[in-house]
């Protein structure tokens, strides 16, 4: 039987999400899911996403907003980014 830590089916860290909508290396929330602690929109960038513009990163035209994710839910897509602009939910952790 494996160690906990390595099973790639449960979050082993945690941290608070703060909405921004610079795209950068600083911001990149590298693989992780969320958790929507208060409802509303959540826009965001999904995991390996490099965009068009050359740079390797990608842009907010490349964005999803999920639509009312209700609160207390687990969003189980892996994304990148969480834009400002769009994301009306609140209290959001990144799981990894």
């Amino acid at each position: 039987m494996g160690q906990y830590a390595n099973q790639p089916d449960f979050g082993t860290s945690a941290a608070s999400v703060t909405k921004n909508d610079t795209i950068s290396v600083a911001t990149n929330l590298n693989s992780s899911c969320l958790y929507v602690g208060t409802s509303g929109d959540v826009k965001v960038i999904l995991s390996g996403v490099t965009g068009a513009s050359g740079s390797g990163l990608p842009t907010a035209n490349e964005a999803i907003v999920f639509k009312n994710v209700q609160s207390g839910s687990v969003l189980n897509v892996i994304v990148d980014y969480v834009l400002s602009t769009g994301t009306t939910a609140t209290d959001i952790v990144a799981l990894k």
